[in-house]
């Protein structure tokens, strides 16, 4: 207060009243700064309390901003048939508080993430949803207000899904429809039985896969996992592309692994060697298999984004994590036997006793 008094800013009875000869005012975007009119300079932090502040909220019903021949802005009030430069948002100013983003790492579970975020609004397609991280995250979103559908190929599993749910929020908005990603039929018939519910669509989650099963050929020819972890959810997108272009801002998150690291897609001519997506079962192996369905995914989820972005749908591939026990793995039993050997350092995905993890990406997105 001695310093305040030494500079003559102590002459006023509000800690956030301005000393004689300082003026606020605001940018055309809301920011409040200060006018000294006897220095004849600006700032943007109060002469008093040193915190910037911006205004809250729109202009009041019947108010406008123009800017006058010098470049200032100026309010008028159609209504009252008057003009001012004092910003009517002023009465509403909030202090711009710089909060720290929270740090996220392996014991932070799902409802964390999302702690305090309201998405009453939004509507959410996970695939996969009945069991592992698919559950967790359309449980998480659903716990959170969203509408959250669950797209799986059993539909038994899945409407116990949509009970476990419920009992923890009798209100959430939770449904099953059934999709089998190995049946591009299936994927279209989901399609449109979502579009018929006549819903945006702000968030797909590309969630369900297979993994280490043995050679198995679909109903439309293809290998399975291949189809499975990639082709089906390419369809998928593009079956839903025009409502999540209806619903911006709006998202598709891909599962993938780092396991995509561990393969590649050409030929000796560095050609995309197509064979090599679906394979006979002589040339098949099954984590290899894995491995090129989730690279697909990073390309996918690449190039998706670099068409749909410039229209306000976002892409992004997610690893979900190396220590997390799920039942993916249950195709093969060396792959069992080495979850279970490791399963004590790792996170649970079995429902519902604990709060399994959820990768950040897939909830701190700033249009939430």
């Amino acid at each position: 207060m001695a310093a305040l008094k030494y500079a003559g800013l102590d002459d006023t009875d509000s800690e956030d009243e301005l000393p004689p000869g300082w003026e606020e005012r605001t940018t055309k975007d809301g920011w409040v700064y200060y006018a000294n009119h006897e220095e004849m300079k600006t700032q943007w932090e109060h002469p008093k309390t040193g915190k910037k502040r911006r205004c809250a909220g729109a202009l009041p019903y019947g108010w406008e901003q123009e800017t006058d021949e010098k470049g200032q802005s100026f309010y008028v009030d159609h209504i009252n048939k008057r003009s001012t430069y004092f910003d009517p948002r002023q009465a509403f100013t909030v202090e711009d508080v710089q909060v720290k983003p929270k740090r996220y790492d392996g014991n932070t579970a799902a409802l964390e993430i999302l702690q305090g975020r309201d998405l009453s609004d939004k509507v959410v397609v996970v695939t996969g949803a009945n069991s592992g991280i698919g559950f967790e995250t359309a449980k998480s979103f659903a716990l959170h207000g969203a509408r959250v559908i669950l797209a799986c190929r059993n539909k038994t599993r899945a409407g116990e899904a949509v009970r476990l749910i419920l009992e923890e929020w009798h209100n959430a908005q939770v449904e099953a429809i059934t999709l089998d990603l190995a049946s591009l039929r299936s994927v279209k018939e989901f399609a449109q039985a979502f579009k018929a519910k006549n819903l945006p669509l702000h968030i797909l989650v590309c969630n369900a896969g297979v993994c280490t099963q043995p050679w198995k050929m679909t109903e439309d020819g293809l290998e399975s996992t291949f189809q499975i972890c990639h082709l089906g959810h390419f369809y998928l997108v593009q079956c839903l592309q025009d409502v999540l272009r209806r619903s911006v801002p709006a998202r598709v998150v891909v599962v993938s692994s780092e396991s995509h690291r561990f393969t590649d897609l050409v030929d000796s001519c560095g050609k995309v060697d197509l064979p090599l997506l679906s394979p006979p079962k002589k040339e098949y192996w099954s984590m290899l298999a894995y491995n090129r369905a989730k690279l697909c995914n990073i390309l996918f989820s690449n190039e998706l984004h670099r068409r749909l972005s410039p229209h306000g749908v976002t892409c992004n591939a997610v690893h979900p994590g190396n220590m997390m026990y799920t039942s993916i793995h249950q195709s093969w039993w060396l792959m069992t036997l080495l979850f279970n050997l490791a399963r004590p350092f790792t996170k649970s995905m079995v429902r519902p006793e604990s709060p399994a993890p959820f990768c950040s990406l897939l909830a701190s997105w700033s249009f939430l």
